[in-house]
C-alpha cells in the first residue's frame, strides 16, 4: 500500500513538472533566436521606405542602424517556411517579425548594417542594404538656389554668339542678293 501511494505521488510530481516545463521554457526565451534579417529593397534613395524582417523573433524586438531611427518589429505568424534574400526557402518555426524603417535623409550613401533585438538576443547584417544619393524630384534637376554668376556669363556669351552668327549669315545672304 505504501508503495502505492509512492509510485503515485510520484507520478503527479513528474506530471506537473511535466507540464511546467516548457512553459519555464518558454518564458526563459529559449524559443528566441533570432536569425536570417532582410531588409528589401535593398537598395534604396534617402527617405524611402525599408521593410525588415526577421526569423526566430516570436515576441517582436527593435531594429537599429545609422540610417534610420530604431523601428520596432511586431510579430506576424507565417506558414511554417522562410525565404532568405537570395530567393531560397528554408523551413521555418513560423515565428517571424517585421517592420518598416524609413531612411533618414542624412544618411550616408553606401552599404549599412542592421542590429535586431528580439528579447534580449541580438544579431546584425553587416550589409544588409545600401543607400543610394536622392534625387530632388520635381525640380527637374535645377537647384533652388537659382542661376550663379558663372551660369549667367555662359547663358549671356552663348546669347551674343547666336546673335553674331545670325546677323553674320543675314549680311551674306544680303549681299548675294544684290549681285
Amino acid at each position: 500500500m505504501r508503495t502505492t501511494r509512492a509510485l503515485a505521488a510520484s507520478a503527479a510530481v513528474v506530471a506537473a513538472l511535466g507540464v511546467a516545463a516548457p512553459a519555464a521554457v518558454a518564458r526563459d526565451g529559449m524559443n528566441i533566436n533570432p536569425r536570417n534579417i532582410v531588409a528589401l529593397p535593398s537598395v534604396i534613395a534617402r527617405g524611402g521606405q525599408l521593410t525588415i524582417t526577421v526569423d526566430g523573433c516570436p515576441t517582436g524586438g527593435t531594429a537599429t542602424s545609422d540610417a534610420f531611427s530604431p523601428t520596432p518589429l511586431t510579430p506576424i505568424r507565417g506558414d511554417g517556411r522562410s525565404v532568405h534574400g537570395d530567393g531560397s526557402s528554408i523551413h521555418d518555426d513560423g515565428t517571424t517579425a517585421k517592420g518598416t524603417a524609413t531612411i533618414s535623409n542624412n544618411a550616408r550613401t553606401g552599404s549599412h548594417s542592421i542590429t535586431v533585438n528580439c528579447g534580449g538576443k541580438t544579431l546584425t547584417n553587416p550589409a544588409a542594404f545600401t543607400v543610394i544619393g536622392g534625387v530632388r524630384g520635381g525640380l527637374g534637376g535645377s537647384s533652388s538656389s537659382g542661376a550663379t554668376p558663372t551660369d549667367l556669363a555662359i547663358g549671356g556669351g552663348l546669347v551674343a554668339a547666336a546673335v553674331v552668327g545670325g546677323g553674320l549669315f543675314w549680311m551674306r545672304r544680303r549681299s548675294e542678293r544684290q549681285v
